[in-house]
């Protein structure tokens, strides 16, 4: 029988789903001030083991927190399997992960690199080194992972991204991008400054571990395989896995699992 036990404390809520344990907790973000909703999932054995590394997994457009455990039942047990803790936090309908100059209440990077982090490291036995930090996500939230990857390298020691929109030039009236930067005919050195493959320059060989994903008939396979090839000619090495399959959760929910594995690979490499 499937075990779940739900219940509530101080405004936390804790539920178990077969050995993997959820908490969704309250961060309180300064830079936004207000309170932003994150999933946390940890080992069962949580209590006995020392500090365990993090992998952060970010949402895509439209989503939150709570899309990869509602939509993919059953990836949690990789926490298990692979003795980490997986963090998934809120990050806005159309945020992009970038602090926004338009919108005060969308200082995403801000709360992701630093305030989340920080809380997560205060509150979990984690290791506190970007050695035991990973970050990765899906379409919006891969972009977000290699954004705040390449520009926080202090903090996060691998990243990857899953049929992430890793150039956002070619969409310039998709997703309320415009809304988070200005529209790309007024402001085009926003645009230019905040797209991941204009920030191959912040990277140095193995200074950082990235895996990148994308399906055949996803609509940003081309942007993909163009980072790739960008990412070759400057010989930063990297994981590039392409197969057949379009921007849906068929594609994402066989992704993770290469990611969270990479990752576990990362962290276990780095304790050498």
């Amino acid at each position: 029988m499937k075990r779940i036990l739900i219940f509530l404390l101080a405004g936390w809520t804790f539920a178990s789903i077969d050995a993997a344990v959820i908490d969704t907790i309250q961060v309180y973000s300064k830079s936004m001030q207000k309170n932003i909703p994150v999933v946390i999932i940890r080992p069962d054995n949580y209590t006995s083991v020392n500090e365990l590394p993090v992998v952060y997994l970010l949402h895509g457009y439209s989503g939150n927190h709570l899309d990869w455990i509602k939509r993919d039942k059953g990836f949690e047990k990789a926490v298990d399997q692979y003795n980490m803790i997986i963090v998934c936090p809120d990050g806005g309908y159309n945020s992009w992960y970038w602090n926004s100059p338009i919108d005060p209440k969308s200082q995403y990077e801000t709360f992701i690199s630093d305030e989340l982090v920080k809380s997560i490291d205060a509150k979990y036995t984690t290791i506190k080194d970007r050695t035991g930090r990973a970050i990765t996500g899906l379409s919006m939230g891969g972009h977000g992972a290699l954004y705040l990857a390449f520009k926080h390298q202090d903090v996060f020691g691998a990243a990857g991204s899953m049929s992430g929109g890793v150039d956002i030039r070619p969409f310039p009236n998709n997703w309320d991008m415009a809304k988070q930067l200005g529209t790309y005919a007024e402001q085009p050195e926003r645009w230019e400054k905040n797209t991941v493959i204009n920030m191959l320059n912040l990277l140095t060989p193995n200074s950082l571990a990235i895996i990148i994903d994308c399906g055949t008939e996803d609509f940003f396979f081309k942007v993909n395989e163009n980072l790739h090839q960008q990412l070759i000619y400057r010989n930063i090495p990297h994981d590039f896995i392409i197969r057949p399959g379009a921007h849906t959760w068929t594609y994402w929910t066989n992704a993770v699992k290469y990611q969270l594995l990479f990752m576990k690979n990362y962290f276990d490499s780095s304790k050498r």
